[in-house]
C-alpha cells in the first residue's frame, strides 16, 4: 500500500536539496536525469591538460545538498573515472550532505577476478576508491559481471535495461519471425529475458576466447534454423565490434533475414559502428549510457525512479 504521508515528506524534505552533476562523459543523460526529477542542473567546467591531466570547476553552492554525479566511465575510461571521482571529491569538499554517483557503464567490472598469475580484480580497486570518497549508495545500468558487484561494500542499484531495449525493437522495427541470439553463453539470460518479452525464439552461439592471444572461435553448428528469420544480437556491449562481425559471417551463411545488433552500451566509436553497418548489419541500437550515434534508448526515466526509491528508503 502506498504511504502517501512518505512521499508528501519526501517531496517536501528530500527533492527540495537534491542537485545534479552531469559530468563531461553524460551531459546529455545527467540533465535529462535532472529533468526528471525537476532539479538544478550543476555545470561542471573541465579542462585537460596537454599532458592529459583534467582539472575541474564547481562553481556552485553545494552545501547541505544531495548530489547526484553523473559520469560513464566509457573510453577513456581511466580519464572519465578520475574525472568521477573528482567531482564526488570536490562535492563533500564543498559541503554537500550525500554524493550519489550515477555509472551507466562501469568501467573494468570485466576485471572481476584474477584469469593469470600475477593479476588482481581491478573491480575491487575502483570500489575500494569509492568507499574512500564516502560513497553509500550507487547506480549502474547493466553490469559487465554480477560478479563484480560482490567487490562494493555499499548498496548498488543495477539497472536493467533490456525490457527497454526490448520494447524498442518490439515497437520501432519491423521484424520478420525474429530470433535472438546470445554472442555467447555467458548472455544466455539476458537473450532468453528479451526474447519472452518479444515473444521469440532464442539460443546462445558457441564462443571460445583464448586466454593468452584474445582471438575467439565461434562453433558453426546452430541449433536452430534461421533461414528467413531476422536476427536480434543481443550483448551488454559491442567494443571492436570483433565478435559482432563473426557472427554476422555465420548467420549470413545461413540464410538468415535482416541482422540487428543491439546491446546496453555501444564502446565502439561512430566510425567503427559505420563499419559494422557497412559489413552486414542492418542497424545497431543501443541505450544512452554511452553518447553514441545508435544511443536510441533513453535510460533517464530507468535512473530516475532508481534514484526515488534511494529517497524514499532514506524517510
Amino acid at each position: 500500500m502506498i504511504n502517501i504521508f512518505k512521499i508528501l515528506k519526501y517531496l517536501r524534505n528530500t527533492l527540495k536539496d537534491v542537485v545534479v552533476l552531469p559530468g563531461p562523459a553524460s551531459l546529455d543523460l545527467g540533465n535529462c536525469i535532472a529533468d526528471h526529477l525537476s532539479s538544478l542542473s550543476i555545470p561542471i567546467d573541465l579542462r585537460v591538460f596537454s599532458d592529459g591531466e583534467s582539472k575541474i570547476r564547481i562553481n556552485a553552492n553545494l552545501l547541505n545538498k544531495k548530489c547526484i554525479v553523473v559520469q560513464s566511465t566509457y573510453p577513456p575510461v581511466d580519464s572519465h573515472l578520475m574525472q568521477a571521482l573528482m567531482i564526488i571529491y570536490s562535492c563533500y569538499e564543498y559541503g554537500a550532505s550525500e554524493v550519489i554517483p550515477v555509472i551507466p557503464y562501469m568501467g573494468y567490472a570485466r576485471q572481476d577476478k584474477k584469469f593469470l598469475e600475477g593479476e588482481f580484480a581491478t573491480i575491487s580497486l575502483i570500489a575500494k576508491l569509492l568507499e574512500c570518497n564516502n560513497i553509500h549508495n550507487l547506480i549502474t545500468v547493466d553490469i559487465h559481471s554480477i560478479k563484480a558487484i560482490s567487490y562494493f561494500n555499499l548498496n548498488i542499484l543495477n539497472i536493467s535495461s533490456i525490457r527497454s531495449l526490448a520494447t524498442y525493437a518490439r515497437t520501432k522495427l519491423n521484424l520478420v519471425d525474429p530470433i535472438v541470439i546470445s554472442p555467447d553463453i555467458g548472455g544466455i539470460s539476458r537473450a532468453k529475458e528479451f526474447s519472452q518479452a518479444i515473444q521469440s525464439k532464442f539460443f546462445a552461439l558457441k564462443k571460445i576466447r583464448d586466454r593468452i592471444t584474445g582471438n575467439i572461435t565461434i562453433d558453426k553448428n546452430l541449433p536452430e534454423d534461421i533461414k528467413d528469420h531476422d536476427i536480434i544480437i543481443i550483448d551488454d556491449m559491442i567494443s571492436s565490434g570483433g565478435t559482432i562481425l563473426k557472427a554476422v559471417d555465420l548467420l549470413k551463411n545461413n540464410n538468415c533475414g535482416k541482422i540487428y545488433a543491439i546491446c546496453v552500451h555501444t564502446l565502439a566509436d561512430d566510425n567503427s559502428i559505420s563499419k559494422l553497418k557497412k559489413n552486414g548489419l542492418t542497424d545497431i541500437i543501443s541505450t544512452n549510457s554511452v553518447p553514441r550515434s545508435c544511443s536510441k534508448v533513453d535510460l533517464s526515466t530507468d535512473i530516475a525512479n532508481a534514484l526515488h526509491s534511494i529517497f524514499l528508503s532514506a524517510q
